[in-house]
């Protein structure tokens, strides 16, 4: 969770907490679920909406999850409603994620007609066997066939989510996926590499020894990426995201870059919404309970349901906004970084800056510091050195 600024949320994030099926690598709060428990979270959520809809004015929204495209086109229209009736509509950028399971003609154009101008695309393989590795619900064909329907909806802002270093990927057939994914022409691609979590199978799985962690391959990926992607147009402008700019090279992000994201990366607030959402407003956090039940109880006893909330320390709260901000290509510039925070980078981190110079992962520039190439594929081992107590 990032450090935030004092103002009141810029960003509205709405977390849907259902799958079809859980993910072998997840370990985000979601759950499989039958329609009377749906029913019962968008009766809460928009209970949630309702108790900060005086202090909220979205510049970006992001239904996030978990699988917003799992919700019917019943469950949708109450929530659009709602969210028109509370004043939260009208954002600048309004992303859904969806999986290409879940995506129907009907519900693209619902979505469409709201405002909502982005959606995400959890894609992470064109590989059939590593679809099923990963214990998705869709296959190859459902991507292109899903792709179309955005399109045909009136959708002009795509990102397609990817993932490498999957047990069992070569350097080949990450290739074949990524030239097939970019060949699609979205405006947005952003590429994970599997990460091992406690408490889900994959992470199990490593450790009973059905597979080993290839670090160099990862790597190997990783270059491949960013030689692909840049070959099609895409700028890269964080550590796993890319996208296409309008004109020529963008000075710091490109115009389809995540505003949303973006927001989280330079500390900025936002509201939290739904299940296990974090929020972060005038510089406090909070987190909701990682229980839908409960949630929902929460919220029809006319309160939000927050299991804990905290104050950070304004030195605290800057680390972890500079931390997050170096994942960004741009990194940070000394007068943003100044007037997010109140900090001085060249008088509270100038050591850690120094050091990473040295380290060949950062460059101080003129105005600026920004980690290397080499520096970003490292990003949060360098971002911790920038963390205060």
């Amino acid at each position: 969770m990032t450090g935030c600024s004092e103002q009141p949320g810029g960003g509205l994030y709405v977390h849907v907490p259902f799958c079809a099926r859980k993910c072998d690598y997840c370990a985000f709060y979601s759950e499989g679920a039958t329609g009377e428990l749906i029913n019962r979270y968008v009766a809460a959520v928009i209970r949630e909406m309702e108790l900060v809809a005086d202090d909220v004015r979205p510049r970006t929204i992001f239904f996030g999850g978990g699988t917003p495209s799992l919700l019917n086109v019943r469950q949708w229209e109450k929530i659009l409603e709602a969210m028109e009736r509370l004043n939260l509509l009208g954002a600048g950028e309004w992303t859904v994620e969806c999986n290409p399971a879940t995506v129907s003609a009907d519900k693209a154009r619902l979505l469409r007609a709201a405002g909502v101008n982005r959606i995400s695309m959890g894609v992470q393989s064109l590989d059939e066997d590593l679809l099923e590795r990963l214990g998705r619900v869709h296959s190859r064909e459902m991507v292109f066939r899903s792709f179309d329907v955005l399109r045909q909806a009136g959708f002009g802002n795509v990102n397609i989510d990817l993932m490498f270093a999957i047990p069992g990927q070569t350097l080949e057939r990450w290739r074949a996926t990524l030239i097939e994914a970019l060949a699609l022409g979205s405006e947005h691609l952003s590429c994970y590499e599997v990460i091992y979590e406690e408490d889900t199978p994959l992470f199990a799985q490593l450790q009973a020894g059905r597979f080993d962690v290839d670090e160099d391959l990862a790597c190997a990926m990783y270059d491949q990426l960013l030689e692909l992607a840049a070959s099609r147009g895409f700028h890269q402008y964080e550590v796993a995201n890319f996208a296409r700019h309008l004109c020529g090279a963008p000075d710091e992000v490109p115009d389809h870059a995540c505003r949303h994201n973006i927001n989280y990366w330079r500390g900025g607030g936002f509201y939290g919404l739904g299940p296990s959402a974090t929020g972060c407003v005038r510089g406090g956090r909070s987190k909701n309970w990682s229980n839908t039940i409960l949630y929902c109880e929460e919220l029809e006893k006319g309160r939000r349901a927050i299991e804990w909330t905290e104050q950070l320390p304004p030195l605290a709260r800057a680390g972890e906004v500079a931390a997050f901000g170096l994942r960004m290509n741009a990194g940070w510039p000394f007068e943003t970084f100044r007037r997010a925070t109140g900090f001085d980078l060249l008088e509270d981190w100038s050591a850690e800056m120094n050091h990473l110079a040295e380290q060949g992962w950062g460059e101080i520039e003129p105005g600026r510091f920004r980690l290397t190439q080499r520096g970003l594929r490292f990003a949060d081992t360098a971002a911790e050195q920038f963390l205060r107590s």
